[in-house]
């Protein structure tokens, strides 16, 4: 997967949002680590992985992909606002407990807000990415997806969102 393809789309609609806001100046890492974990919260929710107590059936995964996909935003943005100017593919394995991932993804984030380092994003990166492989999504998934909703954003952005 070409992630440096999706690195330059993602700096261009940073460059787009920070123009139409007023932004080009402002530090908004803060507020996009937040962004990050609430992204993940609804993530979560969607596949209802950690809801023990319940029946209900986990969101179709077209709706939990495109959740997934608002992280990969996010990341790629906190990588582009460090300074990350390319990424190679990381490797991920096939297995793992979608709960025991998710907290994984949660403690990098963590671990980067405290020290925003490049080898701190390229581990979140790494493990999102294993979060989403768990999830059964494919490189070929989350770039169609991404792709869609890039566009989705740029709508939003023209619509006042």
């Amino acid at each position: 997967m070409d992630w440096n393809q999706l690195l330059n789309m993602q700096n261009e609609l940073d460059r787009h949002i920070e123009s139409e806001h007023g932004l080009q100046d402002a530090d908004l890492v803060d507020k996009k680590i937040l962004a990050l974990l609430v992204e993940l919260g609804e993530l979560a929710n969607e596949t209802r992985c950690f809801k023990f107590w319940s029946k209900k059936a986990p969101s179709e995964q077209e709706v939990i992909l495109e959740e997934y996909v608002d992280g990969i935003h996010f990341i790629l943005s906190l990588g582009i606002d460090i300074g990350i100017r390319s990424i190679d593919e990381p490797e991920v394995l096939e297995e793992g407990d979608p709960t025991e991932e998710f907290l994984k993804v949660y403690s990098e984030v963590n671990r980067f807000s405290e020290e925003r380092s490049i080898e701190n994003l390229l581990t979140l990166f790494q493990q999102f990415l294993q979060l989403g492989r768990v999830l059964g999504f494919k490189s070929e998934d989350i770039f169609k997806s991404y792709l869609k909703k890039n566009e989705v954003n740029y709508q939003r952005q023209q619509e006042g969102y």
